[in-house]
């Protein structure tokens, strides 16, 4: 018999549902999104092909009409589907109810074309009720949420498209420009840009630690004032470090001694003591962002991590729609809550009327709820904790005490600020303490936004100070002179940088994640700890942007967009005509125009220049981003930078440390036979030696013959004579007694090996090449030939736990290109920055987790030789440019 048909996205969603349904439903998913725009000229359909816009895979001179094509990946889940729909009584589309999830649906059904009645199935958690509230109360497909999204999409293969050519072009190969991924890292280019500007300024005080006579305990003062006036602290100085606030007294190293020391035995009183009463408000629940944000700060998580735990959490029915921009509560949520914070903390900590938390994002999509615990009672983080892995389970702690402390009371306390002043060498000091207390905790009972431990914090947020009044001597027991600095601006961590997107209004917070990532692996940014470090490559696609392009990466400009694209959903404005606008102009230049009219103004070297400063002589050093990497440059002098240096650390004196340190070229004597140099030089890929500079071979017209030196080899112990041993490789080691076959021993690619006419087999070590003997040679030729990858395994390097993917242990090894994680299934080199001693089971979750996405690697295809079947004299001639 027929059965109705559900589909959902992902399997594991899938998985729960149908447990749910049962058996007279059959639940399918699509793996995501079956129909998209085309990703190379490969995928471009045969009756696009030859059109110029085919390769944007949008006509753009008709409407902006997309081509959308079934990527070779997803036919043979479309075949399934196709074919589970001729035996469906009804199709229920149940992907995600966001713009994206409707876009997804839309798509679906465009490519299966059912036959039987086709219902949008909606719900925010996945439980057995709200499932079968969606099956019961379908509606219809929402083509304004389908619209704004595809809108999006063509906007950003447009950007993308137009854009990224003239980065490749101008900058180096394989960059991208986006919409939202090029104002991510101007983001971060800015602020590294302000840590290069910056210099630290000092300033001192005096901390005194006071006794009140007849009352328990002692308070510790800061000197803040002298003769009226105030004491300058770091917020007065500018990023240069100069004193911008006027009549602020700047105290040295000598002067706050001198103070310090009359001040020990002067009569101190309290001159004014201020009692102000202070009430405390639950945050809202989470949205997209702000749990982004709070497990990166308290769980030290990513943004796609936690992104990856949520989907987890979300499709096994733990907690509600992790892609959200409310941060409203359904009645039976607000119900539960309140019911759990009175059985937890009492009734005294759930206030007389639930809590309601109004939008703060425009056009934020409120039919859905916040995040929040699946289910009419949510279930404890104890009971979770059976059920899911390590880091699920912190996950949902920290959801589940976000939402029952959104709806618990205040937290009320009390706030007291003190003067204590005294006259010491003819000058008035006063100090200054200040003391807090908690009398109801209230939500703080449940949840301390950023700590982990709210009784700890608790503890943390509360000061005290012994009681006391106006007039009141006290005596300073100790005083000591107390130094400060002015610290740089902090550099972005995924947490701050989420906040500060969100601020800007750029991007959608469901994207972050996927942004954060795309900036990662273009290249643009690495990590420093939890620090996000600009690389030089980001400082020339900025600028190229920022001088050629503002508009494309200004932030409000981008904010305006996003408005535009919210307009769009909400039915207020039509995408195409705003389309044409941006794309093709409207009384000003439009993408397209804008792109090919600037491409000949740009100049690669200037954009790929970025200043440091002058040495001690006058002479400029400048960073330029070159073809093999970022080098640094002082007249003809230059220099590779060292992939773990900083830009902000790159300074005018490191700089020139680099170019003064010894780069091995340096001669190390004559060859007897050609009369050619010997040299040791660097290279992109090592030390080596070369016979001849290049002056004596342009003047002899030969070629430079060169060896890698062994791994164990010093440049600055090279001799002449190793280094002509080295040039005399490969060497012969003798003829094969049976064949005749010669036989050598050389350095290759993958390591030093023998070679036999088309027989190879390994060496155990370099420097057996030239200690390898006939014998040996012909034992080890007649062995059967090991695959590489065949020798026994390195041991890891570290063991960090499982994967919370694939449940298998995760470990740390060294490989042929460097330190890799994996699981036993996926492996994933280690980026700049990552440490084999110091990373987490987070961070290398994260690295398989974004390899497993990026699919297997694509082998190259490899030409088949063919016959010409036609005479020579009918063959078309190549095209060739005049």
């Amino acid at each position: 018999m027929p059965k109705p048909l559900v589909i959902v996205e992902s399997p594991a969603k899938a998985r729960t549902i149908a447990g749910y349904l049962g058996t007279g439903y059959l639940v399918e998913a699509s793996m995501g999104n079956i129909r998209d725009l085309p990703r190379s000229a490969a995928e471009v359909p045969e009756s696009y092909k030859g059109q110029p816009w085919a390769q944007l895979g949008v006509d753009v001179t008709k409407d902006f009409e997309p081509i959308y094509v079934v990527p070779p990946e997803k036919r043979e889940q479309v075949r399934k589907l196709k074919a589970a729909v001729k035996d469906a009584s009804e199709v229920f589309l149940a992907t995600d109810e966001d713009r994206e999830g409707e876009s997804i649906a839309w798509h679906i059904a465009e490519i299966l074309q059912p036959k039987v009645p086709v219902r949008r199935m909606v719900f925010h958690e996945i439980s057995r009720k709200a499932i079968q509230e969606a099956i019961d109360r379908p509606r219809e497909l929402d083509m304004q949420l389908v619209s704004a999204q595809e809108t999006r999409r063509i906007l950003d293969r447009l950007y993308g498209f137009e854009v990224s050519p003239v980065l490749w072009k101008k900058v180096a190969p394989k960059l991208s420009a986006g919409r939202v991924q090029s104002v991510f890292t101007r983001l971060v280019v800015e602020r590294e840009q302000a840590r290069m500007r910056f210099r630290s300024a000092a300033w001192w005080d005096v901390k005194a630690t006071f006794e009140a006579g007849g009352t328990d305990g002692s308070f510790v003062g800061t000197l803040v004032s002298l003769d009226g006036a105030r004491l300058a602290t770091g917020k007065d100085f500018s990023e240069s470090g100069e004193l911008t606030r006027q009549g602020a007294v700047l105290l040295d190293e000598a002067q706050a001694r001198e103070l310090a020391d009359p001040l020990r035995d002067s009569a101190f009183t309290v001159r004014s003591v201020e009692e102000k009463p202070y009430r405390l408000s639950p945050h809202a629940p989470f949205m997209t962002s702000t749990l982004q944000q709070e497990a990166g700060r308290k769980l030290r998580f990513s943004t796609r991590y936690t992104m990856q735990l949520a989907q987890r959490l979300y499709e096994n029915g733990y907690i509600t729609y992790m892609r959200t921009d409310s941060t409203a509560l359904s009645e039976t949520a607000v119900a539960a809550a309140r019911a759990q914070a009175g059985e937890l903390y009492g009734p005294d900590f759930v206030p007389d009327r639930p809590r309601t938390y109004a939008k703060k994002v425009r056009n934020a999509q409120e039919a859905h709820e916040a995040i929040r615990p699946g289910g009419d009672r949510f279930r404890t983080p104890d009971e979770v904790a059976r059920e899911v892995s390590a880091d699920e389970a912190r996950l949902y702690e920290l959801i589940w005490k976000r939402t029952v402390a959104s709806q618990m009371a205040d937290a009320v306390g009390s706030s007291v600020q003190v003067r204590v002043g005294a006259v010491a060498a003819g000058r008035d000091a006063e100090f200054a303490a200040s003391g807090r207390t908690i009398s109801f905790p209230g939500f703080l009972r449940a949840y301390v936004e950023g700590s982990d431990d709210p009784e700890a914090d608790l503890e943390d947020r509360q000061s005290f100070l012994p009681p006391l009044v106006e007039g009141q001597s006290v005596r300073a027991v100790d005083l000591e002179a107390d130094s400060h600095q002015t610290q740089p601006p902090a550099r972005f961590t995924e947490a701050s940088l989420v906040k500060a997107a969100e601020e800007l209004g750029v991007g959608r917070p469901s994207t972050y994640a996927s942004m954060i990532a795309t900036i990662m692996d273009r290249g643009y940014v690495w990590k420093k700890g939890s620090q996000l470090v600009p690389t030089w490559t980001a400082f020339s696609v900025v600028t190229l942007l920022q001088r050629h392009f503002p508009d494309l990466v200004d932030y409000a400009f981008t904010a305006r967009m996003e408005d535009t694209l919210d307009d769009i959903a909400q039915g207020e404005q039509d995408s195409r005509p705003w389309l044409r606008r941006f794309y093709h102009g409207n009384g000003e230049p439009g993408l397209h125009e804008l792109v090919n009219e600037r491409l000949d103004e740009i100049d690669a070297r200037e954009v790929n220049t970025i200043p440091l400063g002058s040495d001690d002589l006058g002479r400029e050093i400048v960073v330029r981003v070159g073809k093999f990497g970022p080098y640094v440059q002082r007249d003809e002098e230059t220099a590779s930078i060292p992939e773990d240096i900083p830009p902000d650390e790159l300074t005018v004196d490191r700089a020139a440390e680099i170019l003064s340190a010894p780069k091995g070229d340096k001669i190390l004597g004559t060859d007897p036979d050609s009369g050619l140099t010997i040299l040791v030089r660097s290279g992109r890929f090592g030390p080596y030696v070369q016979l001849g500079d290049p002056d004596e071979l342009e003047a002899k017209g030969a070629k430079a013959r060169t060896a890698s030196l062994f791994k164990t080899m010093s440049p600055d112990e090279m001799s002449i004579e190793t280094a002509m041993r080295l040039l005399s490789l490969p060497r012969t080691v003798g003829s094969h007694p049976e064949t005749g076959e010669e036989i050598v021993a050389a350095n290759g690619k993958f390591g030093p090996y023998l070679k036999m006419g088309a027989e190879t087999r390994s060496l155990d070590t370099e420097e057996q090449i030239f200690e390898v003997d006939l014998g040996e040679a012909v034992r080890r030729l007649a062995e059967p030939k090991r695959r590489r990858g065949q020798r026994a395994p390195a041991p890891p390097l570290r063991e960090l736990g499982p994967d919370p993917v694939s449940g298998q242990p995760v470990v740390v090894k060294e490989g042929r290109f460097g330190p890799y994680v994996t699981d036993g299934e996926t492996n994933a080199s280690l980026r700049t920055g990552d440490e084999p001693e110091s990373i987490t089971i987070e961070r290398a979750a994260e690295l398989l987790q974004a390899r497993r996405e990026r699919g297997p690697a694509k082998k190259k295809a490899t030409r088949k030789k063919t016959t010409a079947k036609k005479p020579a004299a009918k063959r078309r001639s190549p095209k060739r440019k005049a």
